[in-house]
């Protein structure tokens, strides 16, 4: 067992007892409340998104975020030093608590307009699915809890992290398990994106950025000198050529690539960043060192091309890590997840994804994603949109799950 996660009590995790809890009148009338509410949800989930989080600069909407999380009477509301704002919804006990997220950041950096616009149930807008809806359903749950007084066992912490998207490498998330609620959560579960699905498989991901360099030179005087460029596409191309698997799924990409400084030089520099992905642990490691040995081939390779005249060298930096995990579907809080879309009317749909549940399912703590409802297309482009249709299903789905949850 982990030494960040110490399990102290069982969930519910029988298709009865959520159907018991949601039949209890307080529960049932915040379950009435979300529906109500929903219109006043939309609009917030609107604002939030028009509030600009870029990536490491999420301080504006973190600080929205607090104010309104002590507006609806959260207790020992606080931002932590990764920038995480987090507030508590005490129970009769302190455990079990669980930890619901959402995360602030967004993929757009600040030169992008955040602005939204809505034409009847459609809304598009930079993060306006990813993750404003996420958001918007996390403070559609603590409402409709409050109007609705609803006590539970146990308690229930908020926070709405940084540092999901992009290179922000989970920090937040990593910052809540390995400092500001170390050993104080029992059961973790994200907001993130739209819809009804429930991510139990984290797919893990390395990112680099590769640097080759070397002296340069005119492409005519100094001809014969090795080149970073040349070498660059060395590497490209026993990239492309890795053969991988369909089941485990492993991915590759070369996704930047830049350089050079005229037609007519041989180049100092070339870099390029890179990205490979898998579910499985083991897979992932060996794509990792597959990588790594092609692109000190293609180092040497391009060297001895030139009898290391001009000799290059290479820089390989990592610039990101998510760890693969997995919750087992045995697990009481994914059969607890299954037994809420069954006491609510549908089937609910297992999957994979990289998100911020990577990171506490790479150490086995009890850890799943969840969508926040309604529809949501183009995500991470400027043409995002969300169709809030029935969306207020979401945050049902994660308030009954939530209560569920601290029994």
């Amino acid at each position: 067992m982990s030494k960040w996660f110490v399990f102290l009590m069982p969930v519910i995790a029988c298709a009865a007892d959520v159907a018991q809890i949601a039949n209890d009148a307080s529960v049932r009338a915040a379950l009435e409340i979300v529906k109500r509410n929903e219109p006043e949800i939309l609009t917030e989930q609107r604002r939030f998104c028009e509030i600009a989080a870029p990536p490491f600069a999420e301080q504006k909407r973190g600080l929205e975020f607090e104010r309104i999380f002590k507006a609806l009477g959260l207790k020992n509301v606080r931002i932590d030093a990764e920038g995480n704002v987090i507030g508590e919804r005490p129970g009769k006990s302190a455990r079990p608590n669980l930890l619901l997220a959402a995360h602030l950041d967004t993929v757009f950096g600040p030169e992008v307009d955040v602005h939204n616009k809505t034409t009847g149930t459609i809304t598009k807008g930079p993060g306006i699915a990813d993750d404003c809806r996420g958001l918007a359903t996390l403070i559609g749950v603590i409402r409709a809890l409050d109007e609705a007084k609803v006590e539970t066992p146990g308690t229930i912490t908020f926070a709405a992290n940084v540092g999901e998207e992009g290179l922000g490498d989970l920090r937040g998330v990593k910052h809540l398990f390995d400092v500001s609620l170390k050993g104080k959560i029992d059961n973790f579960i994200s907001i993130d994106g739209t819809g009804l699905h429930v991510t139990r498989i984290g797919v893990g991901s390395y990112r680099y950025k590769v640097t080759f360099s070397g002296p340069g030179g005119h492409s005519f005087g100094s001809f014969g000198n090795a080149n970073p460029i040349h070498a660059m596409g060395r590497a490209i191309a026993k990239i492309s050529d890795f053969q991988v698997t369909a089941a485990p799924k492993v991915t590759f990409n070369v996704g930047r690539i830049g350089g050079g400084t005229s037609v007519n030089s041989i180049a100092y520099e070339s870099w390029a960043e890179v990205d490979m992905r898998s579910s499985d642990a083991a897979s992932l490691k060996a794509i990792d060192q597959k990588f790594k040995a092609a692109v000190q081939l293609a180092l040497s390779e391009e060297n001895e091309r030139w009898k290391n005249k001009g000799k290059i060298a290479v820089e390989i930096k990592l610039l990101g890590y998510r760890p693969a995990g997995e919750t087992p579907e045995s697990a009481a809080i994914v059969q607890t997840a299954k037994a809420v879309g069954k006491a609510l009317g549908y089937e609910v749909r297992l999957g994979e994804g990289s998100t911020d549940s990577n990171y506490p399912m790479s150490f086995k703590a009890p850890a799943i994603t969840i969508g926040g409802g309604g529809t949501g297309t183009g995500a991470h482009s400027l043409d995002e949109a969300f169709d809030s249709t029935d969306s207020w299903k979401g945050t049902q789905r994660a308030l009954l799950l939530a209560v569920a949850l601290v029994q």
